[in-house]
């Protein structure tokens, strides 16, 4: 009878034990994928960063008088680079997104500009950039959901506190399902 009930014991201890590598694993493989797809936003700021100090120096050279549209932008450039929290960072990059479309609404008051291919080339970029940023960040929020889900999850909440995993910050910049930022191409 010893021997059934030790028996019975490592079978129970056993599956125990590979549960909890499963979801250990499970785990890990789900914060790794968030912390990817963070990385794959990042790259996408990083562009779109990037890209604002040549509009500014194009919409300068047209629209110098614009002082304050053009400080807004270049701050909030400054800002969004010094930030790592992805909560923070999607204020920051709400705001930008807005005072980006102030900036491309300029060209409307400067035919010149509106002309200029460099600025009509810096506009399709921004777009591009727009557009992969969307996807990178449905994408994130995805993973971030999942992996919250599965820490919080009975009984994998016991493996994730054991072993400190800790939810992930969403990246919302106001309106999820928002548009690109305003940016029209006129042939």
């Amino acid at each position: 009878m010893a021997t059934v009930t030790t028996l019975l014991a490592l079978l129970i201890v056993a599956a125990v034990t590979a549960w909890a590598v499963f979801a250990f694993n499970r785990l890990v493989r789900l914060r790794n994928q968030a912390r990817t797809a963070w990385a794959d936003i990042d790259v996408q700021l990083m562009r779109r960063h990037d890209l604002v100090p040549q509009l500014v120096t194009a919409v300068g050279a047209y629209a110098g008088h614009e002082r304050a549209t053009l400080e807004a932008v270049t701050a909030l450039r400054s800002q969004a680079v010094a930030l790592k929290s992805p909560a923070k960072l999607g204020e920051v990059e709400s705001a930008l997104e807005q005072a980006l479309g102030r900036l491309f609404a300029l060209k409307e008051a400067y035919p010149d500009l509106k002309a200029n291919e460099n600025f009509t080339q810096l506009q399709r970029d921004l777009v591009e950039v727009e557009n992969q940023l969307q996807y990178a960040r449905r994408f994130y929020n995805g993973a971030v959901r999942d992996y919250n889900t599965a820490i919080q999850r009975v009984p994998d909440v016991v493996v994730a506190r054991s072993f400190a995993f800790r939810e992930a910050e969403f990246f919302q910049t106001g309106e999820e399902e928002r548009a690109a930022v305003g940016v029209e191409l006129t042939p």
